[in-house]
């Protein structure tokens, strides 16, 4: 008789499920504003603020990796993606206003504390929110996201001489130099070391958003207020030195608009900042987004933000 010998199976660890991103559109100030979301509504909040010209779909690939630990949020801004004002509501596209519309829609998700994360126009808009509401912020990581004047690149000398003398010509060189589908691909691709690696519907969504009725007016106007963030900037550091928030500035070293020194200015008011440089662009979720997302990680938990 022969002699069957049973061996045990040796199992595969079972595959790691990738949390879903659902889409939803809620009231604030007004406004219906359009966000993505993902992981447990009882872990810690993210809240993602992206910039110009972008919108929530730039964190498509962070928002899933972070969603194991965090409940992630990510607004667009209004004048932004796909959240939407309706004619009547006369807004108006100043960082005051949007700051005002991501404390109201906050306060509608009743999301009571929260880390920021902060990118290009996010950082003056989530620092007012920050300054407004100093308890409800428990961690900042600033992915490019300037609040110093050494941060301040010479590409900004077409917006800063708008600033300047806001005339009709000085308004019309930046709708067509800045305001184009080339212009968009460039803040994408600048600072990269192979520019065919970035996904073109990054940069096409932008664009075709971008030509939308009326939306190179908004831009404009933002541009020409942009301004106010650098006059607000010593209150930011104030905030920075009485707060001391644990912060994290991960940048893009390549960036054409904020430099690395921008990065390293966060330790003069906040000694233990953490900062990190990559070799990449502005955009640098787009080339870096698994280390971002370890960095980030690796923060919050030393900070005590996990679940």
């Amino acid at each position: 008789m022969s002699q069957v010998r049973s061996s045990k199976t040796k199992k595969s660890p079972a595959p790691q499920l990738v949390p879903v991103t659902s889409v939803h559109k809620v009231e604030a100030d007004g406004v219906r504003v359009f966000y993505r979301a993902a992981g447990d509504r009882n872990s810690p909040v993210v809240l993602l603020l992206h910039g110009f010209p972008a919108s929530s779909f730039m964190f498509r690939e962070l928002i899933p990796r972070l969603a194991h630990e965090y409940r992630v949020i990510a607004p667009d801004l209004p004048g932004f993606g796909f959240t939407e004002v309706p004619q009547d509501r006369q807004y108006i596209y100043s960082f005051d206003q949007l700051a005002a519309t991501m404390n109201a829609f906050t306060q509608a998700l009743k999301i009571r504390r929260f880390a920021l994360y902060v990118f290009d126009y996010g950082a003056p808009t989530g620092f007012r929110l920050a300054m407004a509401h100093p308890d409800r912020v428990t961690a900042i990581i600033s992915q490019n996201g300037n609040a110093y004047e050494e941060g301040l690149a010479d590409a900004w000398g077409p917006i800063r001489k708008y600033w300047d003398a806001p005339t009709a010509e000085n308004r019309e060189v930046l709708r067509t130099n800045i305001l184009t589908l080339e212009g968009t691909r460039w803040q994408y691709t600048h600072g990269v070391s192979d520019p065919e690696t970035i996904p073109p519907e990054s940069y096409m969504l932008d664009a075709a958003l971008l030509e939308r009725p009326g939306n190179k007016d908004i831009q404009l106007d933002l541009f020409r207020d942009y301004a106010s963030n650098v006059k607000l900037y010593p209150a930011f550091h104030d905030y920075f030195r009485k707060a001391q928030p644990p912060l994290l500035a991960i940048w893009g070293k390549n960036d054409p608009f904020f430099l690395p020194a921008g990065a390293e200015a966060y330790r003069k008011d906040i000694p233990n900042a953490r900062v990190e440089l990559l070799d990449t662009g502005h955009f640098a979720l787009e080339t870096h987004v698994v280390e971002i997302t370890a960095r980030i990680t690796d923060f919050l938990t030393a900070n005590g933000e996990s679940r």
